[in-house]
């Protein structure tokens, strides 16, 4: 393969230059352009820049723009860096680098700086106005030590604030002081706030801009201060070093939001307030600090934002601090989770107007608080009914988000075996209820499509015909009242409810009373599943014998779990093999990478892929030239290499008899093989084809339909549209809804969400097996049994 090369477009000696948006452009200076690919070493790339403008390598910084940011910028300092830059243009044929010394780095104020993955915030640049709508609060600390540290960079207030007011002891102050000793880098750092307040007569939008921008201002200019009043309508400050005059009073302007400073002290005649005290990182302002470089790389870890900020501003956080301060960053740039929930009601309006066809519905508690949304676009009905085969999979996913919840779906497989979503719910509990209300908007929506298609669409009349004669099969799980709730809510339709196998075996391992060791148990599951895939009673059979000589607990169990819901051998509906219901892993992972965005996010971001997925599919049918699909079309070839040994005995009727290992019937006018290969699959087996071979017939004509090009580009043909302002709505439209929603009452528990997923094998766990008694549960050296010698 060959390797990417990047043209790197070198630039000195201009400057930059900052527009009324905050973009930057880079005016002046020489040009030179040199090749680049991921197989330099940084030290050669450094060096050969050095030699192109004449400058000192030692004092030399080189500094890109990110793809579409104009806004930051991002320092290349090691081989990481140099790679991450060509990786992050790899999509382009040039990058802009620019080559500066220390000395004429641009302002901090209009550069948001990164070094790659991890970034002084000193480089940050943060906005010295940004608004902050969040409230300030403390972390509470178990031990006294972190008590005293964040006391070391505390402020102290009175009882009406929420800081905290503690007394170092004077031997403990100097240990403190090593860690938040403000030096000449920090100095730099913060130099952009030194004139954040101006004094009387300035002016700030709200309470909580002026504290933040007051904090600033104090960490800048090195001194400690505390609250003597401190309201949502006045503020009063002064130093907190007893004895200094420095004080300001800031209250609200009268009939506005405003608040304006109205007195100001600005004498300081205390030395080293900082020294002893320090500042008091509140979750707030670190939020403040880090959400324009989390804007860039949401990957940000706790950690760096510790790293950083100590080393930037001489401030020791707690690991939590900085989690949380991020958890307050994210929800300033992604929006409020409370916010989004009450613009459901607008949010449901505005996907049925942009998708017509379409039905997205939501419920509320008795107390307004949320209960469960529906979605399905139209372009995922009307795929499912016109091109996919009439085979459902229901499966959950437990959300991560602030208010977590569970995402329930139904989803569907093309005509390639890949994964079509065709609706989906999110609820705040997996419960037998939310299961029955999922299944019954399902149903509404296919209805409605159906009825819809029935009448803008005359030739899709016949092949909705055809797909009603074919009932719908349901692979899920029996557990979750979906048992139930599948027969009440289908009960007029002929809808086959297949078990999903994977929730079967992990049932039947956690029903076995015996002591097995992980060994037996894995036996049991491949035999359970021999079991299921057997085309035949008789293979059933000797399958389920198989299970019988290991253990008649298992086997009585499975004997009473309803085979023919999941066997092949027994099952009245068509499944084409399809064992388990969580063949949607895809969709799953899209909602896993956004599940943790507000509610009406994370549904937009699912309908941003699907519109993908569709437009993404169409474009590659449209390139295909065979009658099947590839994977079918693979699939029929393996089928057809197996015809040359089979003799066919020819016969007046419709019914043949087919001979080579074994002998089977083969009923062309059924589409059935007594081998059942054609019904299980849909495509004609070897014996099929040989027969129909004989017949002089066309073996593609004897496919199921679904399984053709054209039915696969009907499933794709229909096209998602934009939702318009999904990310903030008017008031006035939000207004418009009868309903408030608000948040339902679950919380997310404290701690680091679990990213893996248990597997059923996981959920086998070994057991300790007894090398001297060979019994389980307990291993040599504990072992009490008394072994008789002969």
């Amino acid at each position: 393969m060959a390797v990417k090369k990047v043209i790197a477009v070198c630039q000195s000696g201009g400057e930059f230059e900052t527009d009324k948006d905050g973009f930057l452009s880079y005016k002046g200076g020489d040009a030179h352009a040199m090749e680049i690919d991921d197989k330099m070493k940084f030290k050669d790339f450094r060096t050969e820049v050095a030699e192109m403008f004449n400058c000192n390598i030692g004092t030399m910084i080189l500094k890109y723009f990110l793809p579409s940011n104009k806004k930051t910028l991002i320092t290349i300092s090691n081989e990481k860096d140099l790679k991450r830059m060509i990786k992050f243009h790899s999509d382009a044929d040039t990058a802009e680098i620019f080559v500066m010394t220390e000395a004429v780095v641009p302002d901090a104020s209009h550069m948001p700086g990164s070094r790659s993955s991890r970034t002084t915030l000193s480089e940050a640049g943060v906005p010295v106005d940004a608004p902050s709508n969040v409230v300030e609060d403390v972390v509470d600390d178990s031990n006294q030590a972190g008590l005293l540290l964040d006391a070391c960079f505390g402020i102290v207030g009175d009882t009406n604030n929420d800081d905290i007011n503690i007394d170092i002891p004077a031997e403990i102050v100097a240990p403190i002081n090593v860690v938040g000793s403000y030096n000449e880098k920090h100095a730099k750092a913060t130099e952009i706030w030194q004139s954040n307040i101006t004094g009387v007569g300035q002016r700030f939008n709200s309470v909580h801009e002026f504290r933040e921008t007051l904090r600033k201002y104090a960490i800048a200019n090195q001194f400690a201060f505390k609250y003597k009043k401190n309201d949502s309508h006045r503020v009063t400050v002064k130093c907190k070093e007893d004895g200094c005059p420095w004080r300001i009073h800031a209250s609200r302007l009268s009939t506005t939001q405003l608040i304006c400073i109205k007195k100001m002290n600005p004498t300081h005649t205390c030395e080293g307030a900082i020294l002893k005290n320090g500042h008091r990182a509140t979750r707030s302002w670190i939020a403040s600090i880090i959400k324009e470089k989390l804007k860039a790389f949401p990957d940000y870890k706790p950690k760096d934002i510790v790293q950083d900020i100590k080393q930037d501003y001489g401030i020791e956080l707690k690991y939590f601090q900085a989690w949380r301060g991020k958890e307050i960053a994210k929800e300033q740039i992604q929006g409020s989770y409370k916010e989004a929930y009450r613009q459901l009601p607008n949010f449901c309006e505005k996907i049925m107007e942009t998708n017509p066809g379409s039905l997205a519905t939501f419920t509320t508690k008795e107390n307004s608080s949320f209960h469960r949304f529906f979605v399905a676009f139209h372009a995922s009905l009307y795929g499912f009914q016109h091109g996919c085969r009439p085979l459902l999979f229901l499966d959950s996913l437990f959300l991560h988000s602030k208010y977590q919840g569970t995402l329930l779906a139904a989803t569907a497989a093309d005509g390639n075996d890949g994964v079509f979503p065709v609706a989906f719910a999110v609820v705040d509990s997996e419960s037998d209820d939310n299961w029955r209300w999922f299944l019954l908007q399902l149903k509404t929506a296919l209805s409605r499509c159906r009825d819809l298609t029935a009448v803008t669409d005359r030739e899709a009349i016949a092949i909705n015909a055809l797909s009603a004669s074919h009932n719908i099969t349901i692979v899920a799980d029996r557990e979750k009242g979906l048992r139930e709730s599948i027969a009440e809510v289908f009960k007029d339709d002929e809808v086959y409810h297949a078990y999903c196998l994977r929730y079967l075996s992990e049932q039947l391992i956690r029903d076995l009373k015996g002591q097995f060791s992980h060994e037996v148990k894995r036996l049991l599951v491949e035999d359970l599943f021999a079991t299921a895939y057997a085309t035949r009673p008789e293979g059933f059979q000797r399958c389920i014998e198989s299970i019988k000589s290991i253990s008649v607990e298992a086997y009585n169990w499975i004997m009473q779990s309803e085979p023919e819901h999941w066997a092949n051998a027994f099952f009245p509906g068509a499944r084409y093999n399809h064992m388990t219901s969580n063949f949607g892993e895809l969709f799953y992972s899209w909602v896993s990478d956004a599940n943790e965005l507000p509610i009406t996010q994370m549904v937009d971001a699912i309908r941003g892929k699907i519109m993908e997925l569709i437009y993404t599919r169409r474009t590659e049918s449209n390139q295909w030239l065979t009658r099947l699909t590839p994977s079918m079309e693979e699939n029929f070839e393996k089928e057809t290499l197996k015809v040359r040994p089979l003799d066919v005995l020819l016969s007046s009727g419709n019914t043949f008899e087919v001979r080579g290992d074994s002998i089977e019937v083969v009923d062309v006018e059924h589409y059935s093989c007594s081998c059942k290969g054609w019904q299980l699959t849909g495509l004609p087996c070897c014996h099929a084809i040989s027969v129909i071979g004989c017949l002089g017939r066309d073996p593609y004509d004897y496919c199921a339909r679904y399984f053709t090009t054209s039915s696969y580009r009907l499933t794709y043909s229909e096209s998602i549209n934009c939702i318009p302002n999904v990310e903030r709505f008017g008031r006035k439209d939000i207004s418009r809804g009868a309903v408030t929603v608000t948040p339902p009452p679950t919380r997310r528990p404290p701690g680091r969400p679990s990213t893996k997923k248990t597997t059923s094998q996981e959920s086998m766990k070994r057991q300790l097996q007894c090398s001297r008694c060979k019994g389980t549960g307990h291993n040599k050296s504990s072992c009490k049994e008394i072994l008789l010698e002969f």
